[in-house]
C-alpha cells in the first residue's frame, strides 16, 4: 500500500465523521443556516473555533466569487481552505542532526521512536536512540525492543541512571561513529512531576553544549485525546522549545480535526502522523494528502 493509501485509510473514522456530517447539511443553498451548520460540524470534529472561523470566512468568500452550486464544487473550496491553516515552509532537517523526543506517559513516544528510526533507515540515514528515560521501569529495554526492529544502534544505562550522563555519552558515540540522525528519549513529564521538568531542562543544556549539529525537539501526542493534547504542547514548550509534532493513534479516533487546531494556535508544524500499527505507519506529515484524506 502506498504513502497515500496508508493516510486515507488511516483517516478513515475522520473523514466519514465530517464528510457524512457536511453532507447531511448540504441542501443546495448555501446561505447563514448552512455556514451556522458548517461551523458546528467543523468544531464538533475537534478544530478549535479560530480555526472554524478561518476556514470559514475563507469558504464564504470562494463559494461568493466562484459561484459554487454543487456540493463537489464546495469541497473543493473546503480542501483549498483547510490546506491554508495547515500551509507551513518547514525545510527538510539538515544531518546531522540530533532529535529530544518529549511527551506524557502513555502517548505512544517509545513506539514513535522507534517507527522514526525505520523511517530514516529507510532514507539511508544512519541513527542512534539514546535511552535517556532511565526514570521509568523496563523504558529502556522497550527502546532496545525498538532498536533491534529497526536495527539501529543503541546507548543505554541502567534504570536510575542520570539521563544527562547518558544523553553526553550518547551524543559522543554519535559523532564518533558520524551517525546522521540521533534520537533521544525522555521521560513522561507532566506539570506536577517539577523533578522530572528540571531534568529535561538539564538534558537540553547538555544536548547544547556537546552537539555542534543540526537539532530539533519534537513533542508525541496523542489524537485520541483531541483538544486536551494542547495544554501538553503548552506546557513543555516552556521548558524546551519545540519544533514539531509527531501526532500518532490518528486511525483510532475521529478528532483528527487537532491537527488544524494546533495549526492555528501554535506556530509549531505537524511533522509525523501515526496511522496504524506498524513499523511503517508513522508518516511523514502531507498537507494535501491529509486534506484530501478528510474531504
Amino acid at each position: 500500500m502506498g504513502i497515500f493509501g496508508k493516510i486515507f485509510n488511516g483517516l478513515k473514522k475522520t473523514k466519514d465523521a465530517l464528510v457524512s456530517k457536511i453532507n447531511s447539511i448540504f441542501h443546495g443553498e448555501l446561505d447563514d443556516e448552512f455556514f451556522e451548520d458548517l461551523e458546528y460540524t467543523l468544531i464538533s470534529s475537534d478544530i478549535s473555533v479560530t480555526a472554524t472561523e478561518d476556514i470559514i470566512d475563507n469558504v464564504k468568500t470562494s463559494c461568493k466569487k466562484q459561484k459554487i452550486k454543487t456540493m463537489e464544487e464546495f469541497k473543493e473550496v473546503l480542501r483549498d481552505a483547510m490546506m491554508e491553516i495547515l500551509a507551513n515552509d518547514e525545510e527538510e532537517e539538515d544531518y546531522p542532526v540530533a532529535i529530544t523526543i518529549v511527551g506524557v506517559n502513555g502517548v505512544g513516544k517509545t513506539t514513535a521512536i522507534g517507527k522514526l528510526a525505520h523511517s530514516f533507515k529507510q532514507d539511508r540515514k544512519s541513527v542512534l536512540m539514546v535511552a535517556g528515560d532511565t526514570f521509568r521501569a523496563a523504558a529502556a529495554d522497550q527502546l532496545t525492543e525498538w532498536s533491534k526492529r529497526a536495527n539501529v544502534r543503541i546507548v543505554k544505562y541502567t534504570e536510575g541512571a542520570d539521563p544527562g550522563a547518558v544523553v553526553f555519552d550518547g551524543l559522543e558515540s554519535a559523532k564518533a561513529k558520524k551517525d546522521d540522525v540521533v534520537l533521544i528519549d525522555t521521560a513522561g513529564r507532566l506539570q506536577n512531576k517539577s523533578n522530572l521538568m528540571e531534568e529535561l531542562r538539564k538534558i537540553n543544556k547538555v544536548i547544547d553544549k556537546a552537539w555542534e549539529g543540526e537539532r530539533k525537539n519534537y513533542i508525541v501526542l496523542d489524537a485520541t485525546t483531541g483538544q486536551n493534547a494542547l495544554s501538553q504542547v503548552e506546557i513543555f514548550n516552556e521548558i524546551i522549545p519545540l519544533d514539531g509534532i509527531i501526532l500518532t493513534k490518528l486511525d483510532g479516533t475521529a478528532k483528527g480535526g487537532v491537527v488544524f487546531t494546533i495549526a492555528k494556535e501554535y506556530n509549531i508544524p505537524v511533522k509525523y502522523i501515526g496511522v496504524g500499527e506498524g513499523i511503517d505507519d508513522l508518516q511523514k506529515f502531507d498537507v494535501k494528502a491529509f486534506v484530501d484524506s478528510i474531504i
